[in-house]
């Protein structure tokens, strides 16, 4: 690969990264103006926010049997041809309805994006040295793009408007579609067929659950919507149980080298959701991720419409918050390495259910400085999590199934993200009442966070075996 394609490459990989995670926090500082120009409603609110995180979620499960499928090229060109038309299709909506079903397609384009991303990276990379190092680079680009969304998103909508924030996208994405066509090398694609049952039930399963939190509220529980989505919800889980055992049963005869033949692997291999290391670190990042995007979007709409701030000023409170999780996320692993990812996890954890209590004490003075100043640790912890749960996530299974154990804990933690915003737009309250539903709302986090907590002794033996093992 010539060195200057190789270049394009891993700046492509890199502006993805940041694409992807930037759009699943940006939008919070439109809340507000989505509220006023098309006259949203708090459900409608929740789906902008929701819509993207649901379909990035259900097809992020599969997203690595879905690049080994189309070839890394292919997933990663119709990945951002998908994101960049949507974005479009955003920008340019007229209703509510409208923005929510572009959301909807734009979670399908970021999970395309995202796995085939890195695995051109990877391709792109010299040697085993250089590949850890993109791999480094990769996640810290998304990182910073989730730590940025806030700001850049004030900044766009107090310039120009909510409309603008959809917009870069496309002046992003036109001419990244256009080199990736033209110039972009092929990989050779992996011997993994996609499991489309698993993915259609997880989908169903996700779906159902999210639309249920969301419009319960609304419609109210007897309502034909809610309902079906509720049977929609259930048959998704006993579709997804059955599918995932079929695949599993099939598995054996079709390895790879064998015959020939790509081999069907389920979305989650049973090895995952028997092992309990995998199991309680996924169900943590799910809580964790609940309270982060809970407190995002509960603390964007207490800051614009409860205290009538501006985009911009709203979105340099989040500073604090988001700003201290890229600096910490350069902690975490040395810090790892030091006294053991469960301590980092476990300490990290105990930090941010009692920064929630100070961060809910802030939210009812009158001064903004107790709030900024409680975002601090908050934001501080945050980062050491993330990076210490996916890593213990993918450390518990071996390296033929880093895919799908890294695909399966990030889906966990979308869809804990996404029932966090679905359940804190009730408990928010009305409009005049908002910061009262603050209150409720962290304290909400902080029970969220303080679960986890209870759950991370059950990760500490199989962490000290490992340790034992290696040394």
């Amino acid at each position: 690969m010539a060195i200057e394609h190789r270049r394009g490459v891993i700046v492509l990989a890199l502006v993805a990264s940041f694409m992807v995670f930037v759009d699943g926090t940006i939008v919070h500082l439109t809340l507000a103006q989505l509220a006023s120009h098309l006259g949203a409603s708090r459900a409608e609110l929740e789906w902008a926010v929701n819509a993207y995180t649901l379909a990035f979620a259900a097809v992020m499960l599969g997203a690595g049997a879905i690049t080994d499928t189309l070839g890394a090229k292919r997933a990663f060109v119709a990945g951002l041809l998908v994101f960049t038309v949507s974005s479009a299709a955003c920008a340019a909506a007229p209703t509510m309805a409208m923005l929510n079903g572009a959301r909807l397609v734009q979670g399908v384009g970021a999970a395309l994006l995202l796995p085939s991303a890195l695995v051109l990276a990877t391709a792109a990379a010299g040697d085993e040295h250089a590949r850890h190092r993109l791999v480094g680079w990769w996640s810290a680009a998304g990182g910073v793009g989730m730590a940025a969304g806030p700001l850049l998103g004030g900044a766009l909508v107090a310039v120009a408007d909510w409309r603008t924030v959809f917009g870069v996208n496309v002046l992003i994405g036109v001419p990244a579609a256009i080199w990736s066509v033209r110039s972009m090398p092929a990989v050779p694609r992996g011997a993994r067929r996609l499991d489309v049952a698993g993915l259609v039930t997880a989908t169903l399963l996700i779906g159902g659950l999210v639309f249920t939190l969301i419009e319960a509220p609304v419609q109210g529980l007897p309502s034909t919507p809610v309902v079906t989505a509720m049977i929609l919800g259930v048959a998704g889980l006993a579709g997804f149980v059955l599918a995932t055992r079929a695949t599993s049963t099939r598995q054996a005869p079709a390895l790879p080298g064998r015959d020939g033949r790509a081999r069907r692997m389920p979305l989650v291999p049973a090895a995952l959701y028997r092992d309990r290391v995998f199991v309680v670190t996924a169900a943590q990042g799910a809580l964790f991720n609940l309270a982060f995007y809970g407190l995002l979007f509960a603390m964007s709409l207490m800051l614009q419409q409860g205290r009538g701030l501006g985009a911009l000023s709203s979105g340099l409170l989040f500073l604090p918050l988001t700003g201290l999780i890229a600096v910490a996320n350069l902690c975490a692993a040395r810090l790892a390495r030091r006294f053991g990812r469960p301590a980092v996890v476990g300490t990290a954890q105990a930090v941010l259910a009692g920064t929630f209590l100070l961060v809910a004490w802030a939210g009812t003075a009158e001064e903004l400085w107790p709030l900024v100043l409680a975002l601090v640790p908050a934001g501080f912890s945050s980062g050491l999590l993330v990076p210490s749960m996916t890593s213990q996530a993918i450390a518990t299974v071996g390296p033929e199934l880093h895919g799908a154990a890294s695909a399966a804990f990030n889906t966990a933690r979308q869809v804990g993200g996404a029932v966090g915003v679905a359940t804190f737009g009730p408990l928010l309250g009305t409009a005049q009442g908002l910061r009262d539903g603050f209150v409720v709302c962290v304290l909400a986090c902080a029970a969220a966070v303080a679960v986890g907590l209870l759950l991370t002794p059950l990760t500490r033996e199989r962490a000290r075996a490992a340790v034992t093992a290696t040394t």
